[in-house]
């Protein structure tokens, strides 16, 4: 009678372990990873200690780069006016009509692409006046915009025909964009970029040539 030898289970595998965070700039991770919780839509999570989590640090190690939630909201912001001051910038055909209208429409496509930033942006969520890196970022935003409507009219730049000037076009555009975003304009069935540019066709003449001062 022949005996065999019990066979051996086979070695069970550890757990991954949970993603960690190496090396790098942790404030800027931290950036990162809040602009994707963004992006997913969800403005409730996003909070120094869930971000510490998801990317695999403690939360006291998040606590040295910003000092509230209010600090980490306000250079997610920054970053929102960044990104929409940088691009609105290079959106400069030499037509001062055709460069106020791509601006517009990619402020527009801005809004419906990156809402949850949006909102935050200009909800008055943070004030704009909460640190100084916020309030740089959103001034040297809107300036892209003040210079192309001051090419435009061929007036200095702090002219206040150009400030008013500044001020009718982004309250168009932004009006836009918010409808957009509540679903205000879907009966129209027209494209955000068609929106922009046929409203924008409005106010031509009286939008880039504001009345020179006699």
């Amino acid at each position: 009678m022949s005996t065999s030898s019990p066979k051996k289970r086979p070695a069970k595998r550890p757990p991954p372990k949970p993603k960690t965070y190496h090396h790098g700039n942790l404030r800027e991770a931290l950036i990162a990873e809040g602009l994707a919780v963004l992006a997913a839509g969800d403005q409730a999570d996003v909070s120094l200690r869930e971000l510490a989590r998801r990317i695999g640090v403690s939360p006291n190690a998040a606590y040295r780069h910003f000092a509230d939630k209010e600090a980490l909201l306000a250079a997610l912001a920054a970053e929102g006016f960044r990104r929409l001051g940088a691009a609105g910038g290079r959106a400069a055909p030499a037509d001062p009509q055709q460069r106020l209208n791509a601006q517009g429409r990619f402020y527009v496509g801005f809004a419906v692409e990156n809402p949850g930033l949006f909102r935050l942006m200009f909800g008055g969520i943070v004030p704009l006046t909460a640190t100084e890196e916020l309030e740089r970022a959103s001034n040297e935003s809107l300036a892209v915009l003040q210079s192309s409507i001051a090419a435009a009219s061929g007036l200095p730049f702090d002219d206040p025909k150009v400030v008013v000037g500044t001020v009718w076009a982004w309250s168009l555009v932004h009006g836009l964009a918010h409808l957009i975003l509540d679903g205000q304009l879907d009966a129209f069935a027209m494209k955000p970029d068609v929106l922009v540019d046929q409203v924008l066709a409005l106010t031509r003449g009286r939008l880039a040539t504001p009345q020179r001062p006699a």
